[in-house]
């Protein structure tokens, strides 16, 4: 089976076929940043991370690049109310962007260009799109002519009897209902206060649709294979996409169109009135670590609304106990001549993650296929058949799966910042036992528990794991 994704273009499932072989190039709508990027942007970002990780694991060579959003009405407003450079406000929430995405496991992209930095590329794309007659200028702003382009509607499934073409729209955030003829670029105005560029087309700044034309254009070139985003981009940001860029290129902006759908969080839209709006320091502060935060965004099908419970940190930590329990009872299993079992298992396993993968992302069926290696190793563990060779494999099997979804930890033992105190209370506790002194190895034993550490006895080695 090859990999297959649901194309919003085509509203079909599709065999996966890159333009290059072996080589995948996507793009990703990055953030705004106006504000802190919150859990629902993240959602999105790591369906965007979960692809990109499945790809490499599949062979290819992935060039993902991810813009970044430092120019539109919000950034201006932001900056000009704290009296700051537009440069100095946007910095602050790229960086946020960047060590929140680094903290739940999102890997490093290709690049992250900044809209204000490819203002040349967007004028030239500007006066071509004037010069095809797809465009017009008035009061010294530029709008996009959407009766020029005749599919103009086709990835958002438009009525276009319905649309009011002729009307202008010069904000960059608009209701669904407004679809009308689009601003590539804005001319100054008093509002902006110190953000503009002198140009060709006079001063001013791009709207928001061009920035991503642009970029993906100079990076990725024409027919690039996977845009992706969040289903509240599909119209009008990535409709409006496909018009600037198939404007001047005649040739489809890319291949296949991958959209996450909205993130619930506790079965309601979130909101900062609700008490339901969460950025990832939110639930750090929360005591939710970084693992069960991706764990707990990355939950059901992309194409499926998932509903995020922040009371739900208890199921997950079950959940990822159980991988560190497995890797728990591969480290310290002595037995020997499972390797011919240990394969078949990871044969059928393997099998099934990739199956369920290549079934447009099925993140839950992929997560089946890894807990049924989890039950599986373990069995043989019990069944004393795994020894050095075997656990190795079967490390190595775990590291594997844990490349595509970027949450098992597998060190942990090691990595814990109080490891040396829990060994020292675990070797306590058996002193204590071998001179027959119940309580001291009961208090030992309470301390550990209190740290929400469990601990199990096998074959002369006592083990250990968090809750």
């Amino acid at each position: 089976m090859a990999l297959k994704l649901y194309n919003t273009l085509t509203r079909k499932v599709e065999p996966f076929a890159p333009r290059d072989p072996g080589k995948v190039t996507m793009y990703t709508c990055g953030p705004t940043v106006y504000a802190r990027a919150h859990i629902g942007n993240f959602r999105t970002f790591l369906v965007s991370d979960l692809l990109r990780r499945y790809l490499a694991y599949s062979g290819y060579d992935v060039n993902w690049v991810m813009n970044l959003t430092d120019i539109d009405d919000k950034t201006i407003k932001g900056a000009n109310a704290e009296g700051i450079s537009l440069r100095e406000f946007t910095d602050r929430f790229i960086k946020s962007f960047h060590d929140d995405r680094k903290t739940i496991g999102i890997l490093d992209a290709n690049l992250y260009p900044r809209a204000t930095e490819h203002i040349p590329e967007m004028v030239k794309m500007v006066e071509d799109l004037i010069e095809a007659k797809h465009a017009y200028v008035t009061d010294g702003s530029a709008y996009f002519k959407i009766d020029s382009f005749p599919t103009y509607g086709q990835l958002a499934r438009l009525n276009m009897e319905e649309l009011r073409v002729g009307e202008r729209v010069a904000s960059d955030e608009y209701e669904k209902e407004d679809v009308r003829d689009f601003a590539l670029w804005k001319n100054w105005e008093e509002v902006d206060g110190p953000v503009g560029w002198e140009t060709s087309l006079g001063k001013g700044r791009p709207g928001w649709h061009l920035e991503c034309s642009a970029m993906s254009l100079k990076y990725l070139g024409k027919g690039f294979d996977i845009h992706l985003g969040g289903v509240d981009l599909i119209f009008p940001h990535h409709q409006n996409e496909i018009a600037q860029t198939e404007g001047v290129t005649h040739e489809p902006l890319a291949r296949y169109w991958v959209h996450s759908e909205h993130l619930l969080v506790d079965g309601q839209k979130m909101s900062k009135s609700l008490g339901n709006f969460y950025t990832v320091t939110d639930l750090i502060e929360k005591g939710w670590k970084p693992r069960e935060i991706r764990y707990g965004l990355l939950s059901g099908h992309y194409r499926q609304r998932t509903n995020f419970q922040a009371s739900g940190l208890d199921s997950i930590k079950q959940a990822l106990a159980r991988f560190e329990a497995c890797a728990v009872n591969l480290e310290h299993s002595a037995g020997q001549g499972g390797m011919s079992e240990l394969k078949d298992t990871i044969a059928q396993r393997e099998q099934e993650f990739r199956d369920a993968f290549d079934d447009d992302l099925n993140y839950p069926e992929a997560l089946a296929a890894i807990f049924n290696f989890v039950r599986d190793a373990n069995t043989l563990c019990q069944d004393k058949k795994i020894g050095k060779p075997e656990q190795e494999l079967a490390m190595e099997t775990m590291r594997r799966f844990d490349s595509v979804l970027g949450y098992l930890d597998l060190q942990q033992e090691t990595a814990d910042p109080e490891s040396a105190e829990i060994e020292s209370l675990i070797e306590a506790r058996n002193e204590a036992r071998k001179s027959k002194n119940w309580s001291e190895a009961d208090r030992a034993r309470d301390a550990l528990t209190e740290r929400g550490i469990i601990i199990e006895d096998r074959a002369g080695k006592t083990v250990w794991r968090r809750k």
